[in-house]
């Protein structure tokens, strides 16, 4: 066993688990083609949620088509799917450690002005859940 802290987080009951992932959906949102703003964007939300970012890659399909990309952390990643034909968007952030992903909501809205906000907040890699997996 490694001596190496493993970054879980700790909820209120004293669960031991790797991190939140927050999905997040974006509707009649804008600014969804421009592959800069976006990057620019989740580089600057990571970092306002208290992560370290690593790497940053964003692929545009195209002028006026959607946009996919991943802001690799030091605390695990950020990650969008756009569709601006339908002002989607679909965003992962996925943190561990210290880091809150709820925090990078502000400049989601900000740079996107979505009409509305979807998320969900999942625990990863908590005892309970791998007992339910080896249960089904």
């Amino acid at each position: 066993m490694s001596t190496q802290p493993d970054h879980f987080k700790t909820d209120g009951q004293g669960n031991a688990y790797a991190g939140d992932h927050l999905l997040v959906e974006l509707w009649d949102a804008s600014n969804l083609t421009d592959a800069a703003l976006i990057e620019s964007t989740l580089d600057a939300a990571a970092r306002h949620a208290g992560a370290t970012v690593l790497h940053s890659y964003y692929h545009p399909f195209g002028e006026g088509q959607g946009v996919s990309g991943v802001t690799v952390l030091a605390e695990s990643h950020i990650s969008i799917h756009t569709w601006p034909e339908r002002g989607y968007a679909a965003i992962d952030v996925f943190m561990c450690g210290d880091c809150d992903p709820n925090l990078t909501i502000p400049a989601i809205r900000e740079a996107f002005r979505p009409a509305r906000v979807e998320t969900r907040q999942f625990k990863r890699g908590i005892q309970q859940a791998m007992l339910m997996q080896s249960v089904a």
